[in-house]
């Protein structure tokens, strides 16, 4: 049986994308009870979450250092009764004395899944190939589907700020007749025009292939230089998926944040991109997020803004960051959870992520 390995949202359908943010706020949900609504002392008390990872052990493979995703892996594993076993590149063999192939075999061998976080998109795919349990990205120079994951389940939570979706009714297969929608644990915004301002990376590149099809409208603007454009085997995905439609592209800030619902972007410069750095703060002049460009450039009234963190104030200004447009802590939160959802249903029920039921391999003899 394939192994299901997870390295972008454009490897999920639209319903797996929701389901992971739904059972990653019903996992929020019985661990802080008091942010549920509350109908009875019973229905409040703290629940254990399920103990999928019981007598199980994830591997933490970074290459790159981490504080919100390292945190909420580590904490998420506990919550689901297993281990986090941290690997920094100072750790262990691989890149020094052994290859991805052996590295991810030995790992694989001894852990019950691995979760990398990486520079070149390629080391995780090798990291894939040979590994002989789940592989989930953490990040990697092209994806970053678990930020994403995060960035939907904030937009859920906060559905009532945007205006809520009309629930589709839907046809009951007993009689054959429409039935009104019941209530969801988790409600849907409304169809929402999403600004990105920034540089192309691994967050634009995930949000491209997954908001559109969960049916907003992105407005990116980054400079003209290819370089800060997306590269081309993710704009292939884009298309193969159709979200092309539903996204513009253009260089000025102005334009993008026009009619914007929410306006996000993230850092300028990545890590291993700190030599660029004074041409970069040159060519992203003009692109601070600041309440200034979006009055000037028309967004929403009532726009609310998002970062993945860490922040530079190069990149938004502090009026907004530190003011109530922001969502940006409830998105770093967000992180443990959607992490935990996919530790829990990747790693710990390989059946509930398939679109149809699977079981774990049985061990080779």
């Amino acid at each position: 049986m394939t192994i299901p390995h997870l390295m972008t949202l454009a490897d999920l359908t639209p319903n797996q994308i929701m389901r992971i943010i739904t059972h990653a706020k019903y996992l929020k949900n019985t661990s802080l009870p008091w942010l549920a609504p509350q109908r009875s002392e019973k229905a409040s008390r703290l629940r254990m979450p399920s103990q999928s990872l019981f007598n199980k052990t994830i591997a933490l493979l970074f290459s790159k250092r981490s504080t919100r995703t390292r945190v909420s892996a580590e904490t998420a594993a506990v919550l689901l009764g297993g281990r986090a076993l941290f690997l920094g590149r100072e750790d262990i063999q691989l890149g020094v004395n052994e290859n991805v192939r052996d590295s991810a075999r030995v790992i694989g061998g001894m852990c019950q899944g691995i979760f990398a976080r990486v520079g070149e998109h390629e080391e995780i795919e090798e990291l894939a190939k040979y590994s002989p349990v789940p592989v989930l990205n953490a990040l990697s120079s092209l994806w970053h589907p678990t930020q994403v994951l995060a960035d939907l389940l904030t937009l859920h939570e906060h559905a009532q700020i945007f205006g809520l979706a009309e629930p589709a009714e839907r046809v009951s297969l007993e009689t054959g007749k429409s039935e009104k929608p019941t209530r969801t644990l988790l409600q849907s915004p409304r169809p929402l025009t999403v600004a990105y301002v920034g540089d192309s990376a691994n967050v634009l590149h995930d949000m491209l292939v997954s908001y559109p099809r969960m049916g907003h409208k992105l407005q990116v603007a980054s400079p003209e230089d290819p370089k800060y454009r997306a590269p081309k085997p993710v704009w292939d995905r884009v298309v193969e998926l159709g979200c092309d439609k539903n996204i513009s592209w253009g260089k000025d800030p102005k334009e993008a944040v026009h009619g914007a619902d929410l306006v996000i972007t993230d850092t300028w410069i990545s890590m291993g991109q700190e030599a660029e750095k004074e041409q970069r703060l040159k060519d992203f002049a003009g692109y601070q997020v600041t309440e200034e460009l979006c009055r000037e450039g028309g967004a929403n009234p009532d726009w609310k803004f998002m970062h993945c963190l860490p922040r530079k104030p190069d990149e938004v200004s502090d009026e907004v960051f530190y003011g109530p447009r922001s969502l940006v802590w409830d998105e770093s939160d967000n992180r443990k959870w959607t992490i935990m959802a996919l530790f829990d249903l990747l790693f710990g029920k390989w059946n509930l992520l398939a679109e149809k039921p699977q079981h774990p391999p049985a061990p080779k003899a």
